[in-house]
Protein backbone atom coordinates (compact mmCIF):
# COMPACT_ATOMS: atom_id res chain seq x y z
CA UNK A 1 0.00 0.00 0.00
CA UNK A 2 0.73 3.05 -0.88
CA UNK A 3 2.37 5.80 2.29
CA UNK A 4 0.08 8.27 2.12
CA UNK A 5 2.04 10.59 4.79
CA UNK A 6 5.54 10.56 2.21
CA UNK A 7 6.07 13.45 -0.36
CA UNK A 8 4.82 12.60 -3.40
CA UNK A 9 7.04 11.49 -6.81
CA UNK A 10 6.42 13.98 -9.48
CA UNK A 11 6.62 12.65 -13.00
CA UNK A 12 6.99 14.35 -16.19
CA UNK A 13 4.42 12.73 -18.65
CA UNK A 14 5.24 12.77 -22.20
CA UNK A 15 2.21 13.52 -24.53
CA UNK A 16 0.97 9.75 -25.10
CA UNK A 17 -2.13 7.52 -25.31
CA UNK A 18 -1.93 4.65 -24.55
CA UNK A 19 -2.84 2.30 -21.30
CA UNK A 20 -0.92 1.95 -18.33
CA UNK A 21 -1.14 -1.08 -16.11
CA UNK A 22 0.16 -1.20 -12.65
CA UNK A 23 3.89 -1.61 -13.14
CA UNK A 24 4.02 1.24 -15.63
CA UNK A 25 5.32 4.71 -14.89
CA UNK A 26 2.38 6.40 -15.77
CA UNK A 27 -0.16 4.32 -13.32
CA UNK A 28 0.03 5.57 -9.73
CA UNK A 29 -0.20 2.11 -8.28
CA UNK A 30 2.94 1.19 -9.65
CA UNK A 31 4.48 3.43 -6.66
CA UNK A 32 4.22 2.49 -2.66
CA UNK A 33 4.21 6.77 -2.03
CA UNK A 34 2.21 9.47 -3.56
CA UNK A 35 2.95 10.61 -7.12
CA UNK A 36 2.07 13.73 -9.04
CA UNK A 37 1.50 13.76 -12.50
CA UNK A 38 2.51 17.11 -15.28
CA UNK A 39 2.06 16.57 -18.91
CA UNK A 40 4.23 18.28 -21.41
CA UNK A 41 1.41 19.03 -24.29
CA UNK A 42 3.38 17.80 -28.04
CA UNK A 43 6.34 16.05 -26.23
CA UNK A 44 5.10 12.87 -28.65
CA UNK A 45 7.39 9.27 -27.69
CA UNK A 46 8.94 9.64 -31.44
CA UNK A 47 9.83 13.34 -30.96
CA UNK A 48 11.92 12.74 -27.68
CA UNK A 49 13.52 9.34 -29.09
CA UNK A 50 14.39 11.18 -31.90
CA UNK A 51 15.98 13.96 -30.12
CA UNK A 52 13.67 16.60 -31.52
CA UNK A 53 11.96 17.94 -28.37
CA UNK A 54 14.49 20.69 -28.16
CA UNK A 55 11.84 23.33 -28.73
CA UNK A 56 9.68 22.31 -25.74
CA UNK A 57 12.58 22.01 -23.11
CA UNK A 58 11.18 25.63 -21.30
CA UNK A 59 7.84 23.48 -21.31
CA UNK A 60 9.81 20.83 -19.39
CA UNK A 61 11.41 22.63 -17.09
CA UNK A 62 8.06 25.06 -16.63
CA UNK A 63 6.19 20.94 -15.93
CA UNK A 64 8.79 20.15 -13.43
CA UNK A 65 8.50 23.47 -11.43
CA UNK A 66 4.49 23.04 -11.32
CA UNK A 67 5.05 19.68 -9.97
CA UNK A 68 7.44 21.07 -7.32
CA UNK A 69 4.98 23.75 -6.22
CA UNK A 70 2.34 21.23 -6.12
CA UNK A 71 4.82 19.57 -3.48
CA UNK A 72 6.87 17.17 -5.18
CA UNK A 73 9.85 16.17 -3.60
CA UNK A 74 12.10 14.81 -6.57
CA UNK A 75 11.14 14.48 -10.38
CA UNK A 76 11.69 11.58 -12.75
CA UNK A 77 10.46 11.69 -16.22
CA UNK A 78 8.34 9.28 -18.52
CA UNK A 79 10.97 8.43 -21.20
CA UNK A 80 14.38 6.68 -20.80
CA UNK A 81 15.72 8.55 -23.83
CA UNK A 82 14.78 12.26 -21.75
CA UNK A 83 18.42 11.11 -20.49
CA UNK A 84 20.73 13.49 -23.38
CA UNK A 85 18.61 16.36 -21.31
CA UNK A 86 19.75 15.07 -18.12
CA UNK A 87 22.39 17.81 -17.34
CA UNK A 88 20.43 20.61 -18.98
CA UNK A 89 16.92 19.98 -17.18
CA UNK A 90 19.00 19.24 -13.65
CA UNK A 91 20.50 22.44 -13.98
CA UNK A 92 17.53 24.61 -14.51
CA UNK A 93 15.49 22.74 -12.23
CA UNK A 94 14.92 23.14 -8.27
CA UNK A 95 14.34 19.61 -7.31
CA UNK A 96 16.35 16.40 -7.54
CA UNK A 97 15.84 14.85 -11.41
CA UNK A 98 16.17 11.31 -12.71
CA UNK A 99 15.78 11.52 -16.27
CA UNK A 100 16.26 7.77 -17.04
CA UNK A 101 17.22 4.34 -15.46
CA UNK A 102 19.91 4.21 -17.91
CA UNK A 103 21.28 7.00 -15.02
CA UNK A 104 21.36 3.57 -12.85
CA UNK A 105 24.25 1.72 -15.05
CA UNK A 106 27.37 3.01 -13.56
CA UNK A 107 26.42 1.72 -9.86
CA UNK A 108 25.20 -1.25 -11.23
CA UNK A 109 28.21 -2.28 -13.34
CA UNK A 110 29.84 -1.63 -10.10
CA UNK A 111 28.14 -4.40 -8.23
CA UNK A 112 28.34 -6.86 -10.37
CA UNK A 113 31.40 -10.04 -10.07
CA UNK A 114 34.16 -9.57 -12.06
CA UNK A 115 33.66 -10.52 -15.89
CA UNK A 116 29.96 -9.39 -15.77
CA UNK A 117 28.53 -6.52 -17.58
CA UNK A 118 24.99 -4.52 -17.88
CA UNK A 119 22.40 -5.49 -20.65
CA UNK A 120 20.05 -2.71 -21.75
CA UNK A 121 16.65 -3.83 -23.34
CA UNK A 122 15.47 0.13 -25.08
CA UNK A 123 12.15 1.33 -26.86
CA UNK A 124 14.51 1.58 -29.92
CA UNK A 125 18.43 0.69 -30.04
CA UNK A 126 19.30 2.39 -33.05
CA UNK A 127 17.82 5.70 -31.47
CA UNK A 128 19.99 4.99 -28.62
CA UNK A 129 23.10 6.35 -29.16
CA UNK A 130 27.05 6.88 -27.07
CA UNK A 131 25.72 10.59 -26.64
CA UNK A 132 22.88 8.99 -24.61
CA UNK A 133 25.25 6.54 -22.35
CA UNK A 134 27.75 9.63 -22.12
CA UNK A 135 25.02 11.72 -20.37
CA UNK A 136 23.92 9.14 -17.95
CA UNK A 137 27.78 8.39 -17.21
CA UNK A 138 28.41 5.08 -18.45
CA UNK A 139 32.42 4.66 -19.33
CA UNK A 140 32.29 0.81 -19.42
CA UNK A 141 30.26 -1.00 -22.50
CA UNK A 142 27.41 -2.61 -22.19
CA UNK A 143 25.42 -4.85 -24.42
CA UNK A 144 22.13 -3.01 -25.94
CA UNK A 145 18.57 -5.03 -27.50
CA UNK A 146 16.03 -3.08 -29.42
CA UNK A 147 12.56 -3.89 -28.86
CA UNK A 148 10.95 -5.10 -32.70
CA UNK A 149 10.81 -2.10 -35.44
CA UNK A 150 6.79 -2.25 -36.10
CA UNK A 151 6.35 -5.20 -33.03
CA UNK A 152 3.81 -4.86 -30.23
CA UNK A 153 5.17 -2.23 -28.07
CA UNK A 154 5.85 0.07 -31.25
CA UNK A 155 2.36 -0.46 -32.46
CA UNK A 156 0.72 0.14 -28.56
CA UNK A 157 3.09 3.17 -28.06
CA UNK A 158 2.84 5.40 -31.35
CA UNK A 159 -0.10 3.52 -32.76
CA UNK A 160 -2.43 3.41 -30.60
CA UNK A 161 -3.10 -0.50 -30.66
CA UNK A 162 -4.97 -1.94 -27.64
CA UNK A 163 -2.88 -3.54 -25.01
CA UNK A 164 -2.32 -6.73 -24.69
CA UNK A 165 -0.19 -7.98 -22.09
CA UNK A 166 0.22 -11.56 -23.11
CA UNK A 167 1.52 -10.53 -26.39
CA UNK A 168 3.32 -7.78 -25.62
CA UNK A 169 5.13 -9.95 -22.67
CA UNK A 170 6.50 -12.79 -25.41
CA UNK A 171 7.82 -9.86 -27.21
CA UNK A 172 9.95 -8.58 -24.23
CA UNK A 173 10.92 -11.71 -23.17
CA UNK A 174 12.19 -12.76 -26.41
CA UNK A 175 14.17 -9.80 -26.87
CA UNK A 176 15.88 -10.53 -23.47
CA UNK A 177 16.63 -14.38 -24.47
CA UNK A 178 17.96 -12.64 -27.80
CA UNK A 179 20.01 -10.24 -25.69
CA UNK A 180 21.51 -12.98 -23.15
CA UNK A 181 22.14 -14.96 -26.11
CA UNK A 182 24.96 -13.29 -27.71
CA UNK A 183 26.92 -13.13 -24.49
CA UNK A 184 27.15 -15.10 -21.18
CA UNK A 185 28.86 -12.03 -19.32
CA UNK A 186 25.06 -10.38 -18.88
CA UNK A 187 24.93 -9.70 -14.61
CA UNK A 188 21.63 -7.38 -14.89
CA UNK A 189 19.00 -6.25 -17.18
CA UNK A 190 18.39 -2.42 -16.83
CA UNK A 191 15.26 -1.70 -19.07
CA UNK A 192 14.99 2.15 -20.24
CA UNK A 193 11.81 2.09 -21.63
CA UNK A 194 9.10 3.08 -18.86
CA UNK A 195 6.36 0.85 -20.52
CA UNK A 196 8.38 -1.96 -19.33
CA UNK A 197 8.90 -2.22 -15.61
CA UNK A 198 5.06 -4.34 -15.42
CA UNK A 199 7.62 -7.20 -16.94
CA UNK A 200 10.69 -6.95 -14.85
CA UNK A 201 9.07 -9.69 -12.50
CA UNK A 202 8.86 -11.83 -15.50
CA UNK A 203 12.34 -11.01 -16.59
CA UNK A 204 13.87 -11.54 -13.18
CA UNK A 205 12.18 -15.23 -12.55
CA UNK A 206 12.72 -16.54 -16.14
CA UNK A 207 16.26 -15.28 -17.01
CA UNK A 208 17.58 -15.21 -12.77
CA UNK A 209 18.85 -11.88 -13.12
CA UNK A 210 18.33 -8.22 -10.94
CA UNK A 211 16.39 -5.92 -12.96
CA UNK A 212 16.17 -2.34 -12.46
CA UNK A 213 14.01 -0.23 -14.46
CA UNK A 214 12.37 3.33 -13.87
CA UNK A 215 10.57 2.19 -10.54
CA UNK A 216 13.76 1.03 -9.03
CA UNK A 217 15.07 4.17 -9.81
CA UNK A 218 11.92 6.59 -8.61
CA UNK A 219 11.89 4.67 -5.41
CA UNK A 220 15.59 5.06 -4.49
CA UNK A 221 15.25 8.74 -4.77
CA UNK A 222 12.51 9.26 -3.24
CA UNK A 223 13.49 7.30 -0.63
CA UNK A 224 15.53 10.31 0.21
CA UNK A 225 14.28 13.24 -0.84
CA UNK A 226 11.43 11.94 1.27
CA UNK A 227 13.72 12.14 4.10
CA UNK A 228 15.12 15.55 3.15
CA UNK A 229 11.69 17.34 2.89
CA UNK A 230 10.49 15.57 6.33
CA UNK A 231 13.46 17.18 7.87
CA UNK A 232 12.79 20.21 6.62
CA UNK A 233 9.14 20.09 7.49
CA UNK A 234 10.34 19.62 10.74
CA UNK A 235 12.43 22.18 11.53
CA UNK A 236 9.97 24.48 10.14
Amino acid sequence: MPVRSAPPLGVIMLDTRFERPPGDVGNALSWPFPVLYRTVAGATARSVIDGREERLLDAFVEAGEDLGRQGACALVTSCGFLVRRQSYLAARLKLPLATSSLLQIPAVQRLLPAGKTVGVVTYDEHSLTAAHFAEAGVAEPVLVAGLPKGGRFHEMIEGEVPYRREMLEEELLGTVAALLARSSGIGAIVLECTNLPPFSPDIAKRFGLPVFDVLTLGRWLHASAAMLGRTVAQEK
